[in-house]
């Protein structure tokens, strides 16, 4: 009889580790350390640090919690880099924010504080521990732990969806110049975000392309928002706001089309509604701009991936390969061009009409200023 190696006992002829292994560890305690962040956000303490230097003792007393455990939750988030050590002991143990750390303050533009309440809130962590029944049922953790999809949580609570749409910018506003640096619009007059959401993308292309006229569409509670961003931006006259379903129509007659992070929230089948909407709205000269993660093949680590699992967590939707992108556009009646990297996770998938494939009737045009 030959000897197999067993994954659970090490191979043969040496003794199995008497440890978990350190990828697991690391994993699995890093919760603890997302949770201590949240906490020292939730309870106030960062708020209390932005008037300077505090013992534990002394933000216990202000905020009325114990000492002794705020102190290890405090120590704990300082290994992160967003507080320091003055000195003292116990919880007499001075502590001070980073400049990171003031990333976590309200109003800081970077929305990171929105970033560790969402994500570690009630909302999202309910959807996490219904991970294992999301799997086995099919049903998103939105579904399983508040009997809505997120979208519908996200319609019936503003707060969340305005805290969702800052969150977006902490997760996504970086991608943004790169996206812009990335791919060449000097071609392009017109361009409709679709999906756009509050127009951060929007922006960033308008800034880099002084030529460029843009219009964000989405549904018109979301469209209503955007207007915000562009006036705030002082790119309004440039650029205008339509509220609709990209799974209805879209607007005709632009020379560029935009889908930034839609895609990933759907399934196939809705992403082929979602693709053959925008088809018919394109003319032979428009190109369609997918800016998305694309998974490598194998295991090669991937922002991506971590993405990924987000998206199995709170919606039917998913990351993909480059090839499954190809598939999916084809579908459509489009034709997978290129795919161009940016200076983050993210690339631009360029694709246009493929004359091979018939596609529904494209609707009647609606150029903006400066369109076709």
């Amino acid at each position: 009889m030959t000897a197999t190696a067993d994954p659970g006992l090490g191979t043969p002829g040496r003794p199995a580790p008497a440890h978990a292994p350190r990828s697991v560890l690391a994993t699995v305690h890093q919760a603890f350390l997302a949770r201590a962040l949240y906490t020292v956000v939730e309870l106030g303490v960062v708020d209390e640090l932005a008037h300077g230097p505090r013992s534990c003792a002394e933000l216990a007393g202000v905020l009325g919690v114990a000492a002794g455990p705020l102190h290890q939750v405090v120590r704990g988030t300082a290994s992160a880099g967003l507080l320091r050590s003055l000195g003292g002991t116990g919880s007499d143990e001075v502590f001070a924010l980073t400049d990171t750390g003031e990333m976590l303050l309200p109003g800081h533009p970077s929305a990171t504080r929105d970033l560790v309440l969402m994500m570690q809130g009630p909302t999202v962590l309910g959807c996490l521990e219904a991970l294992p029944d999301r799997v086995r049922s099919g049903r998103t953790g939105p579904e399983v732990a508040h009997g809505r999809t997120w979208f519908e949580n996200l319609r019936a609570d503003a707060a969340l969806a305005a805290s969702f749409d800052r969150m977006m910018v902490a997760i996504h506003g970086g991608e943004y110049g790169a996206v812009a640096a990335a791919y060449d619009l000097g071609w392009a007059r017109t361009v409709v975000d679709v999906g756009g959401g509050t127009g951060g993308l929007t922006v960033a292309l308008l800034e880099a392309n002084a030529h460029l006229h843009g219009v964000v569409y989405d549904l018109p509670d979301v469209a209503a928002r955007a207007e915000r961003t562009l006036r705030r931006s002082g790119l309004a006259h440039r650029a205008e706001v339509r509220g609709g379903s990209f799974f209805d129509r879209v607007p005709g007659g632009a020379d560029a089309y935009l889908l930034s992070y839609v895609l990933h929230d759907w399934t196939d089948a809705d992403c082929d509604r979602i693709l053959r909407t925008v088809a018919a709205a394109m003319s032979t000269g428009s190109r369609l701009l997918v800016v998305e993660n694309v998974l490598p093949a194998g295991d090669e680590p991937h922002p991506g991936r971590t993405l990924d699992l987000l998206m199995a967590t709170l919606t039917h939707g998913r990351e993909r390969t480059e090839e499954e992108y190809r598939r999916l556009l084809a579908r459509a009646g489009l034709r997978l061009r290129r795919v161009v990297p940016t200076a983050s996770p993210v690339s631009v998938l360029e694709a246009v009409v493929d004359p091979v494939v018939e596609t529904p009737a494209a609707p009647d045009p609606e150029p903006g200023p400066g369109g076709h």
